[in-house]
């Protein structure tokens, strides 16, 4: 067994060094010139994550030496440390974050007004209202659990590498939380990397430092409570990260059986709670997320992946969205069904973890697939679920993820390169999700990603 763990540890020694090398080169592309050297970049993230899928690979099919996780830890920091020290560069979304803690410190409501708005003329500064999009006309489009974070960060931490300093924080708690479930199933701990060296969260939450982290962090903690048998304090943190960025709302289901009443109660007590303080303004609480639907293209269905697809081939009749979104609300619905009232597991306490995070990464992937975002952070609050259970469709998912970033709705080839691979990956994965058997959770843990 020694000469095994030997050379397995000495791939991810160079799959590490080359992802710290490729981040760092990726960083560096981006300062020289942020939009002259996108397709370099991009290949710099391409190979990034190849080398990550690969790392998933050998760290499930090796047997690893127990200290490996040390240099996971490393590597991951030094990742990290590379793009926290850069400027936002991929994404504006953070000065956007930054300007509502600062409105919020001002004891001003942050769905009341635009930024352009003159009665907020007085917070305005050079450096981050000149960077917000949507200035002139979107007021806040984030839910309270959002604009409760950026509050916080503007008394504690302000400014912008304050914020991303918050959200480096729950990028931490996602790691912890998910070091915790590891050992709880007694696998290696080596296995961190597949969350820790994704360059997704190294590039959108130490890098951009968007609100995901947060979500993430919250959906880590999650799991890890309802391994602890907490459904009070699941409940509430299901709803905080339900309010930071929504679609973590679609795996609530799967912890029904962990807690029921209190765990629902918990949910819409915490829920309430959250949105109380920004009522003053009556409707305008949900912000800017009608406007958003439109530009986005999923009112109308131009913006969704499968309908731009099926047009290429005609005009599709006015009811197509319509029709589109009431079949997905049903298939989520049956496989909520599913999930929420049958067992996860009758086996071991590893089995049930495995087989609750599979069914979670299986509501998630099915969400973010049919409405098909633009924006690869979208898909990173699914990272710590494969940590418990590889996902074969999901690891794809959130390794080709950033190249949405680029392009996806111009040109069709980008999101058939994310979606086609991972809707044939999920074939499998959705009938072992299905299936609560010892069998299948076992699969879960055993088989490689």
């Amino acid at each position: 067994m020694r000469e095994p763990r030997r050379s397995h540890s000495l791939w991810l020694v160079v799959i590490g060094f080359a992802l710290v090398t490729l981040t760092a080169g990726g960083a560096a592309l981006l300062l020289l010139s942020p939009t002259g050297q996108t397709v370099w970049f991009m290949a710099t993230l391409c190979i990034a994550s190849a080398l990550w899928l690969l790392a998933v690979i050998v760290v499930r099919r090796g047997s690893m030496p127990r200290g490996g996780m040390w240099m996971v830890l490393v590597v991951a920091a030094a990742m990290r440390i590379i793009t926290f020290t850069t400027p936002p560069l991929l994404s504006t979304d953070l000065y956007r974050y930054v300007w509502d803690g600062r409105v919020q410190r001002a004891g001003i409501n942050p769905y009341r007004y635009v930024p352009d708005a003159p009665q907020l003329a007085v917070l305005r500064d050079q450096m981050v209202f000149p960077n917000i999009n949507r200035a002139s006309y979107a007021h806040t489009i984030y839910p309270p659990a959002a604009e409760a974070i950026f509050a916080a960060a503007a008394f504690l931490a302000p400014g912008v590498y304050g914020m991303k300093a918050v959200m480096a924080g729950f990028d931490v708690l996602s790691i912890g939380c998910i070091a915790a479930l590891l050992r709880l199933t007694d696998r290696n701990p080596t296995e961190l990397l597949i969350y820790a060296w994704l360059p997704l969260p190294v590039w959108e939450f130490a890098g951009s430092g968007h609100i995901d982290a947060a979500a993430t962090g919250l959906m880590a903690l999650a799991l890890l409570l309802s391994v602890l048998g907490q459904p009070a304090l699941l409940g509430i943190t299901l709803a905080a990260a339900t309010l930071t960025k929504f679609l973590p709302g679609a795996v609530l289901p799967v912890f029904w059986r962990d807690g029921r009443w209190t765990l629902l109660f918990a949910f819409i007590a915490t829920g309430i709670a959250l949105y109380l303080p920004y009522l003053g303004v009556g409707r305008g609480v949900f912000g800017f997320l009608h406007g958003y639907t439109v530009e986005e293209g999923l009112r109308n269905g131009r913006g969704i992946f499968l309908l731009d697809v099926l047009s290429r081939f005609g005009s599709l009749p006015h009811w197509a969205a319509t029709a589109y979104f009431v079949l997905v609300l049903a298939v989520l619905t049956a496989l909520s069904a599913r999930f929420a009232f049958s067992g996860a597991s009758s086996g071991s306490r590893s089995e049930h973890i495995a087989c609750q995070a599979r069914r979670a990464a299986v509501l998630g992937a099915v969400l973010l697939v049919a409405i098909s975002p633009h924006y690869p952070w979208y898909f990173s609050w699914l990272a710590p679920l494969v940590c418990v259970t590889p996902l074969a469709s999901v690891l794809w998912l959130l390794a080709a993820a950033p190249l949405l970033a680029h392009d996806s709705v111009e040109h069709l080839i980008v999101p058939l390169t994310v979606y086609v691979p991972a809707g044939i990956l999920a074939l499998r994965d959705l009938h072992k999700a299905c299936v609560p058997t010892k069998s299948a959770a076992t699969d879960a843990l055993e088989e490689p990603g």
